[in-house]
């Protein structure tokens, strides 16, 4: 039987800078609806977590970090989302995604597409990735500092590929459908604050037991 793009379900991409908050936010949001999921007296539909930085390593395990690399796993990215989509899960994709050309194509694949910018300035950024103790689900500790010493340096570090803020802008939407500015409330607030908004485009974040 072939999924129409009407039956599919919502997927929603959690974008912004490295250090924005995006993926705590979508975990937080993952979490509370898997709780409410449990609870609840009649059973909702599935929801999947897709993260980019946790795929990618095992989609390119001895990357290059070209450009045409970067593109490859963000199509994929974007794949793997609208198919798990079409066979009737809601999605959450985490990733940076500072490209607007991906996010579009997110958005011509996915007919039920919601995109959640978390804005951050790049200072409050940089801070909160000085302060990673380890490598978080393929994220590099110090990305930042690295990207900064090598702009300085000219020294090439290896495994650093282009790190968005500063090797490249963050292209911003021109609309997207939920903006957050995760430099002035908690994770926790805004996980709240974006559940209520998600609940505008589909029922199913549509929780009463958000603690």
């Amino acid at each position: 039987m072939t999924v129409q793009k009407t039956d599919r379900q919502i997927v929603v991409w959690f974008c912004g800078l490295p250090g924005s908050g995006k993926t705590t936010i979508a975990r937080l949001i993952y979490e509370k609806v898997n709780k409410s999921n449990e609870i609840g007296s009649e059973p909702r539909r599935r929801l999947a977590l897709v993260s980019m930085d946790a795929i990618r390593k095992k989609i390119f395990p001895s990357p290059s970090y070209s450009d045409q690399e970067r593109d490859a796993a963000y199509r994929s990215f974007v794949m793997i989302g609208s198919f798990l989509s079409a066979n009737g899960a809601a999605v959450l994709l985490d990733g940076v995604g500072h490209k607007r050309v991906w996010r579009e194509f997110a958005r011509a694949e996915c007919p039920k597409f919601v995109e959640v910018y978390v804005k951050c300035p790049i200072e409050i950024c940089m801070q909160r990735e000085t302060n990673r103790v380890r490598e978080t689900n393929g994220v590099r500790q110090k990305l930042y500092t690295d990207a900064l010493e090598r702009l300085r340096s000219g020294k090439k570090i290896e495994g650093l590929g282009k790190v968005p803020g500063v090797d490249e802008a963050f292209e911003e939407s021109r609309a997207p459908e939920i903006l957050i500015d995760s430099s002035r409330e908690e994770p926790e607030v805004l996980a709240k604050k974006v559940l209520k908004d998600l609940c505008r485009f589909d029922s199913m974040f549509c929780i009463t037991d958000q603690n």
